[in-house]
């Protein structure tokens, strides 16, 4: 027993650490790093524009990741779980040279791939029954529903946001007019808020005054409806109100709505044309973030003119490769995934700074396995799924134990581990609400805690490791 406890914990602690503070001192050739520096793929359009930003900052690329660990950060970006280890095994063994991009499409067509960008989603659309939110659980039911659906179909990005910006009608039955309810005050200066952040990636409470009440003009004909079904609520255009409505775009431009027609509109169709930067450039460095661990515009949701972009051509080809794809997202993502600037090993080259290697992506960012992931990893490691909890008892809120974190719909819904490992409260759709940091309370629990111990005296998998490895403790660390 003493040896499956000194193998689980130091399984617990490789998973605890990802992504923790690296030494100031760097060896020389990590274990990580794969043999031949350029032994992976072409140059990729993305690849050119990162190099030229590298050699203009007198930087140079990391090698690339080893089979090993890029099989794995695709697994945990893609379908946020980590392969077997015979996965591990047969990615290494296997000798086409295209290995690398069949492994990312099999990943963007796994059923597990809409699982996880499905949570992705919504943590940013605020998806939650309880407070500050209050969406109430069957509204969040029929919420999730409809944005798992359009990540299963993969849902071209700007009819998706266009079908949030105008939906109207029921709660339950038209589950988009969810995007206006899921927000912690109806009044048109937090519905404008919260569709800049979401689609402009902007957060227009830095803008000046003037410019804010012109957006917000655009959102102030919301209305609320409720109906006598329980918890059922009518979102539409107020039908009392029978002037025009003058507004300005946030480019300055001014428009005037007319009577009877829904300025949200308006809105949609001035951001959504094709001419028009700020969606295509806030979705494209949202997609860049989720899977460098960066924004080419850091944070990721904070664009503005005194915060530019760190690299304005790979900004700009990413957003005309996402207008060119229709907005297919998927496509975005198989673009970056394939290229070598994200295949690369996260230790700098020799004598290259981490802190500007990181800004100019000229090595991977390490970062802390996702609260879901690592949760969803334990509890499939050591076969004792976690007791989930909510705050208000209420219909429709039992979610059995065997269902895996990054299922979960409500973000009212937690557990203690979950909690501990920084899960987004999806209170206001900031990317930063997840915390991503690694703390010392997290790796004393995974270290040290009885919870912890106690999944481990009852976990098969330690005892079927034990058999196979017959007394090899290289190999018994092999099967993690």
């Amino acid at each position: 027993m003493t040896r499956s406890l000194s193998c689980a914990f130091a399984v617990l602690a490789l998973l605890a650490l990802t992504g923790a503070n690296r030494p100031t001192t760097l060896p020389a050739r990590s274990v990580y790093e794969a043999d031949g520096a350029d032994s992976v793929g072409t140059l990729s359009p993305i690849d050119r524009w990162v190099r030229a930003n590298l050699a203009g900052n007198g930087l140079r690329p990391a090698p690339p990741a080893s089979e090993e660990v890029f099989i794995r950060r695709a697994y945990v970006d893609m379908v946020g779980a980590i392969p077997t280890a015979d996965q591990v095994a047969a990615f290494a063994a296997d000798r086409r040279p295209d290995k690398r991009a069949r492994l990312i499409d099999a990943l963007l067509n796994d059923p597990r791939f809409i699982a996880r960008w499905t949570s992705k989603w919504c943590d940013l659309l605020r998806v939650k029954a309880e407070f500050p939110i209050n969406l109430w659980p069957n509204g969040v039911h029929a919420y999730q529903r409809w944005i798992r659906d359009s990540v299963a179909n993969n849902t071209p990005y700007d009819r998706f946001a266009r079908e949030l910006l105008t939906a109207s009608g029921s709660n339950f039955r038209a589950p988009a007019v969810n995007f206006y309810r899921a927000v912690q005050s109806r009044e048109p200066a937090n519905l404008a808020a919260a569709a800049a952040l979401t689609f402009m990636g902007v957060r227009i409470e830095k803008w000046p005054a003037e410019r804010r009440r012109g957006l917000e003009a655009l959102f102030s004909r919301v209305l609320y409806k409720p109906t006598a079904e329980w918890k059922e609520e009518i979102v539409m255009l107020n039908p009392a109100v029978f002037e025009p409505l003058q507004a300005v775009l946030p480019d300055g431009k001014s428009v005037v709505v007319r009577p009877g027609q829904d300025p949200r509109r308006a809105f949609a169709d001035w951001l959504l044309a094709s001419d028009n930067p700020w969606f295509a450039r806030a979705a494209a460095n949202r997609a860049w973030s989720w899977l460098l661990g960066r924004g080419i515009v850091h944070e990721p949701d904070d664009l503005r003119d005194d915060n530019p972009p760190v690299n304005p051509e790979l900004l700009a080809y990413l957003e005309g490769e996402l207008r060119r794809s229709g907005y297919d997202l998927k496509h975005l993502f198989r673009v970056i995934l394939n290229s070598r600037t994200y295949q690369q090993s996260s230790i700098p080259a020799d004598g290259i700074d981490l802190a500007a290697a990181q800004k100019h992506f000229a090595c991977y960012i390490t970062r802390r396995v996702e609260a879901e992931t690592l949760s969803d990893v334990l509890d499939g490691l050591f076969g004792s799924p976690e007791g989930y909890v909510s705050p208000i008892p209420e219909p429709f809120t039992y979610v059995p134990a065997y269902l895996p974190a990054i299922e979960l719909a409500d973000g009212s819904i937690t557990s203690p581990m979950l909690d501990l490992l920084g899960r987004s409260p999806r209170d206001t759709g900031l990317e930063s609400e997840r915390d991503q940091e690694p703390n010392a309370r997290q790796r004393l629990h995974l270290l040290n805690s009885s919870q912890v111990q106690n999944k481990i005296a009852r976990a098969p998998i330690i005892r079927e490791w034990m058999a196979r490895s017959r007394g090899d403790d290289v190999r018994l660390v092999e099967f993690v």
